[in-house]
């Protein structure tokens, strides 16, 4: 399908300062991060945790626990998604019982991502909360999920698509809404 872009909604700086904001709302919110763990929703939700732990540590001084987590198996649309997903690994090197666990992923949408990454975490323990952050929220839920920290809200029709690239799997640094060319 061919795209055209109609607007960059976040650049390179623009990201990092969404981050860096949710970092801090993180940390007051919880009144620090020693009991706090975040779980990056793959794919782009993984280097979006490993920037806010980053930005956590710079703020704190601590490191904060990070996993990822592939909710693929999880899904309940699995199989409109695709006929041969791909799987990948899912790495969570820590207990998340009694842990706030902030899940983190790049755009809320219908919420169906979240109740299935949600499902997985219970799969692993009991945390004391689940949070979550995404640096989208373009809208339009399907299911009663909100974000708790979100760097921009985007309204969105259900015709545009949010691209958001990431420099450490797309190269670069970028919050795109994009349109089909044809319908």
């Amino acid at each position: 399908m061919e795209l055209r872009t109609k607007a960059e909604i976040l650049d390179q700086v623009g990201i990092r300062r969404a981050l860096t904001r949710i970092a801090h709302e993180i940390i007051e919110r919880n009144k620090g991060v020693t009991n706090v763990a975040l779980i990056g929703i793959r794919r782009r939700g993984v280097p979006l945790s490993i920037r806010l732990a980053e930005r956590i540590k710079q703020i704190e001084g601590i490191e904060v626990p990070v996993g990822f987590l592939d909710i693929t198996l999880y899904r309940d649309d699995l199989t409109r998604l695709d006929y041969h997903p791909h799987i990948y690994r899912t790495e969570v090197n820590f207990s998340v019982t009694d842990k706030i666990i902030v899940l983190v992923d790049d755009v809320i949408y219908t919420g169906r991502t979240v109740r299935a990454a949600m499902d997985a975490i219970m799969d692993l323990g009991r945390p004391k909360a689940i949070q979550l952050a995404a640096l989208i929220d373009r809208g339009h839920r399907e299911l009663p999920i909100r974000a708790d920290y979100i760097g921009k809200n985007v309204p969105t029709s259900k015709k545009e698509i949010i691209s958001l690239r990431i420099k450490e799997i797309d190269g670069e640094d970028s919050v795109l809404i994009q349109e089909p060319l044809r319908e």
